[in-house]
């Protein structure tokens, strides 16, 4: 059907919804929100019920057959919402997902949420039904060129006007980090007096740093700093920082990260593979220092890991997400997790 651009998909949206969406990218941020509007959206339009599925534990996709055909008593219109953690269903996800697709259930929406596709999963009889069926967003990264723009258009829906040297000074702070960006702005939003940001106020602003950062936690960890590390993790849990940005934070690098390794292990240059990965010149010290602790089964394992904590996060799961957080920022940090060292640390802190 259609491919609106998240920039596109509130008004696309409030207009029509289609029966099925596909929300693909590594812009945790930008997918989220489009979730967001989505899910807004078709709250508008009677859809009250949601159903959250995610296919790295427990699931079949049989649930989707037994989702799609049974309505709540309180109910009239449902989102089924399907986490698919690698963007590979399978077989069995594939025949049902072009099952579904031939004949979308009736007040039903099916939301399916994945990361970036590679060019084989955008060639497969699952995608060309979705696309066939409903509508494909697609999440591009924001590089290096794009940020400025970017951040201006965050300013000004966030009521903020900023001279070009105040933007420079907030991509540069930021690094391309579009979660540490919208904060960055939440926070300019309660200094300015006039909505306007220069550079000197941007400058004040954003060295202004709350005692503990989360991408400080990112950068303790990766250069193998466990003690700062952990110190850092557990003084944002004392401020009352969520776990879910901690977790978008880490998992951002631990993909980065993991994409790297790959490329590596294919014969890609450590610069090529940065490039790709969307990693700045000035982080390189810090992620080839990560790499030569981590292996990719070391990478991969963590990815395994974020996933958990995202449904422990959301009750999804019965773990404890900060033991779990704990566990991933130790093994970024190159400390070997077990038990009785992990109770260790925490009593030194």
């Amino acid at each position: 059907m259609a491919r609106p651009r998240p920039e596109q998909l509130a008004n696309a949206t409030a207009k029509q919804l289609a029966p099925v969406y596909l929300i693909t990218g590594d812009e945790p941020l930008v997918v989220q929100e489009c979730c967001d509007i989505i899910r807004k959206s078709a709250r508008a339009q009677g859809y009250t019920e949601r159903e959250l599925h995610h296919t790295d534990g427990g699931f079949s996709w049989d649930d989707l057959y037994h989702a799609a055909s049974s309505l709540s008593l309180f109910a009239d219109k449902k989102i089924i919402e399907i986490r698919v953690h690698n963007g590979k269903p399978g077989d069995a996800g594939s025949k049902a997902l072009c099952d579904y697709c031939a004949h979308p259930a009736e007040d039903t929406l099916l939301l399916l949420v994945m990361p970036k596709l590679e060019k084989s999963a955008q060639n497969s009889k699952w995608y060309k039904a979705i696309d066939g069926s409903g509508d494909i967003v697609t999440v591009w990264p924001v590089g290096v060129q794009q940020l400025p723009r970017w951040v201006d258009q965050r300013l000004k829906a966030a009521g903020l006007n900023a001279d070009s040297e105040a933007i420079d000074i907030l991509c540069a702070k930021v690094e391309g980090n579009l979660l540490a960006a919208v904060q960055e702005i939440e926070k300019l939003k309660l200094l300015s007096d006039n909505n306007f940001i220069d550079a000197q106020l941007m400058s004040s602003a954003v060295m202004d740093s709350a005692r503990y950062d989360i991408f400080g936690l990112v950068d303790k960890a990766i250069s193998g700093d466990c003690r700062a590390a952990v110190a850092t993790l557990h003084g944002l849990r004392s401020e009352g920082t969520e776990a879910l940005p901690i977790l978008w934070a880490l998992s951002r690098e631990v993909r980065a990260l993991a994409n790297i390794a790959e490329a590596q292990y294919h014969g890609e240059s450590f610069d090529m593979a940065c490039r790709r990965a969307g990693v700045w010149d000035k982080r390189k010290p810090l992620v080839k220092q990560a790499l030569h602790r981590l292996k990719l089964r070391d990478l991969q394992m963590l990815q395994r890991k974020s996933a958990l904590i995202d449904r422990s996060v959301k009750g999804a799961a019965s773990s404890n997400p900060w033991s779990l957080l704990l566990d991933m920022v130790l093994t970024i940090a190159g400390v070997q997790v077990f038990s009785p060292r992990t109770q260790r640390m925490e009593l030194r802190i």
